[in-house]
């Protein structure tokens, strides 16, 4: 959902509620350089790029050793010498280990020199070692630099930045203070992170400084809006979020520090820092992501304590980042009253230190006591609405009955052919991703381009050729969701499906990945001519995957073949009942046909293994945008229909005839819904 802010400034912006990063949207046309509007790019779409085949540790392993390479094994990386470092570059002699400066991510293989910043996938370094490939054992895959449009943009802020004690009006920067919750963070805690004050937009600049040789390559710039009782942040990122990899107070850890805390926010590495004295780090997206390519940086440290925040997401964010991260190292501070984030922690006057020794480990065995989970249980008995998920903005009556979107479960989708299925579920997935849910699409029925022009259209509200424009508005706009789609068609072997999947899970943190659709995965296993066997394996296989990597997995399958007269039911999935006994919830798209007019959709939810709720609500699609969301312009009326018996169902009265009854919006039923919005007037 966006919000239009009107400010001090000419420029009208459109912000997420939640503070999803905006790239350089979002400054006084003053700091821009020119127009903002970047150029087509071709390849647009951010699909998911894999290996051909799945690497495993024991063959970077058995590469290394066959080339005489040395390594040592770490946590999440395997260290080595570094073929990118020649004999100009600056070396460490103080310490043994700077000469494996080559770290390689154990489960991608990619790459990153921490001398020369050199980096890349994991064919790059074989080149490099097999000496193929023009300059490549010089040290040609360097990390791009920033684009010079934004060297100069970053430049002229940073310039223009000034610190908070340098303000001349002393009320200014108090008022500043407050509004970000700084009033007990010290001068010198600011000087020592060098963090600056934009005045002309009211923002904190938080620097990103190149680990190599301290050169400034980004900004990201703070933002505070009031929000009810409360204060909203809204955070923009130069560069884009998607090249933005600062780990916030890196430049002040020492070789020799071997336990750092991690947090969501600069605000947080800042009273952490001062309260504690400990190495605190920042993680650029916060929550959202944890991008492998930090990994490397995180190598030195025997201890990481999680501090993300104070809500149950925050929580499952921790416990994700954690298995890149080698839980066994790992602990988590659990969100509670007495444990909120290390800011509000320190203006409450609380002790951060006494917090920080009550983090939780990671890791367990696989058998585990109930003295283990009794905090985590508490924790979701004491925050019943965030232990239900996210909830959908566009579709309030879902929430009424699933409550929420959560991690880990199954999601069975079924309709008649022709209904709407994929329409209505990349709707359903895109309401998720604009609340910063990051979301993988596997679409084998139709095409990236049109889906993505689908998902477009429904994130715009309106069809884009109408506006071309506003084109381009609209696809920056677009592009800085966290959306990725697979680059299969077709059909393809489920093997190749979950590594992709696994794969998009540890890069992009992905947590929802949606399957459209089962029957074009199948025709390729060689388990048995059995085609019911065949899916029951597939179901299976997504169950386990939606367990074991907590991910929401949404499953869209075909229906069997029913009479066009009789409304789906559970057992009208396609094959067995494993796919609905599997399945934590069972959404059925009904389109049921009237005694006179064209049929009306409705959802169906026949089942909820969250807390049992079930039941049906109208939809109303509107062929302009592409959604079901939108309310028509006309007030629905209710017409009776015929049921499966071909019984007339009578219209409920309430005082007035024609009257629709207020609860019948959302019907909760065990049978079918009887009542059918319908804007003609009533027979």
């Amino acid at each position: 959902m966006w919000v239009l802010l009107r400010g001090a400034y000419p420029l009208r912006i459109l912000l997420p509620l939640r503070g999803v990063w905006m790239g350089r949207r979002g400054l006084p046309r003053s700091l821009v350089p020119g127009s903002s509007r970047r150029r087509y790019r071709k390849e647009a779409l951010p699909a998911l790029e894999i290996p051909v085949l799945p690497l495993t540790t024991t063959e970077i392993r058995q590469y290394l050793r066959a080339h005489g390479i040395p390594f040592q094994d770490g946590y999440s990386c395997l260290r080595a010498p570094s073929p990118f470092v020649g004999s100009s570059e600056p070396k460490d002699q103080t310490s043994a280990a700077t000469s494996f400066s080559l770290f390689i991510d154990k489960t991608t293989g990619r790459f990153l020199c921490m001398t020369s910043l050199a980096e890349g996938s994991w064919e790059d370094f074989q080149a490099s070692v097999e000496g193929r490939g023009d300059g490549a054992r010089e040290g040609a895959l360097l990390t791009e630099a920033p684009e010079a449009k934004d060297i100069e943009e970053i430049r002229r802020i940073w310039d223009r930045a000034i610190p908070l004690w340098e303000l001349p009006d002393p009320e200014e920067a108090q008022l500043a203070r407050m509004i970000f919750g700084l009033t007990k963070v010290t001068d010198e805690t600011l000087r020592r992170f060098s963090v600056r004050y934009l005045r002309p937009a009211r923002s904190l600049v938080f620097p990103w400084f190149s680990p190599r040789d301290l050169g400034l390559r980004g900004l990201k710039l703070l933002g505070a809006e009031g929000q009810g009782d409360g204060v909203h942040y809204v955070e923009t990122t130069i560069p884009r979020p998607g090249a933005y990899h600062n780990l916030f107070g890196l430049p002040l850890i020492s070789r020799r520090d071997v336990e750092v805390v991690l947090t969501s926010r600069e605000l947080d590495s800042l009273a952490l820092n001062q309260s504690t004295g400990l190495p605190t780090l920042a993680l650029p997206r916060g929550t959202i992501c944890l991008p492998p390519a930090l990994l490397p940086y995180l190598e030195q440290f025997r201890r990481i304590v999680f501090w993300l925040g104070d809500d149950l997401r925050s929580w499952e964010a921790a416990k994700l980042f954690a298995r890149k991260l080698n839980p066994k190292r790992c602990s988590l501070v659990r969100p509670g009253d007495q444990q909120p984030r290390p800011l509000e922690a320190m203006n409450q006057g609380l002790n951060l230190s006494r917090i920080l020794r009550t983090a939780l480990p990671a890791w367990h065995k696989s058998i585990v006591s109930f003295q283990q989970l009794r905090e985590e249980v508490l924790g979701e008995i004491s925050n019943v609405e965030q232990a239900a998920g996210v909830p959908w903005s566009r579709f309030p009556d879902l929430n009424r009955l699933l409550k929420g979107h959560r991690k880990g479960e199954l999601t069975v989708f079924t309709g008649p052919t022709g209904s709407g299925k994929t329409t209505f579920i990349s709707e359903y997935a895109l309401d998720l991703c604009t609340q910063g849910v990051n979301t993988l699409w596997g679409s084998f029925e139709i095409s990236n381009v049109r889906l993505a022009r689908v998902m477009l259209t429904q994130f715009a509200m309106g069809r884009p050729e109408e506006q071309l424009d506003k084109y381009e508005e609209w696809a920056d706009r677009f592009e800085d969701l966290p959306l990725y789609f697979m680059t299969f068609h077709g059909q393809q072997s489920i093997r190749s499906v979950i590594d992709t999947m696994q794969h998009a899970v540890y890069v992009y943190d992905v947590c929802h990945v949606v399957i459209d659709n089962l029957q074009f995965m199948m025709g390729h296993e060689q388990l048995s001519t059995d085609r019911i066997a065949a899916q029951d394996y597939i179901v299976g296989a997504f169950r386990k995957f939606a367990t074991d990597n907590s991910c929401h997995v949404t499953l869209v399958i075909h229906p069997r073949k029913e009479d066009d007269d009789k409304e789906l039911q559970t057992a009208s999935i396609f094959g067995s009942a494993k796919a609905s006994q599997e399945a934590d919830n069972v959404l059925i798209l009904q389109d049921r046909k009237l005694v006179t007019g064209p049929g009306k959709r409705y959802l169906q939810v026949s089942k909820n293994r969250f807390d049992g709720d079930v039941g049906v609500f109208p939809l109303e699609f509107n062929k302009n945008s592409l959604t079901f969301s939108i309310p028509p312009k006309s007030k629905a009326r209710l017409k009776k229909i015929k049921d499966d018996n071909g019984l007339v169902a009578k219209k409920p009265s309430s005082g007035k005839k024609g009257a629709v009854p207020q609860n019948s919006e959302t019907y909760s039923g065990q049978g079918p819904n009887p009542y059918q919005s319908e804007t003609s007037k009533p027979s």
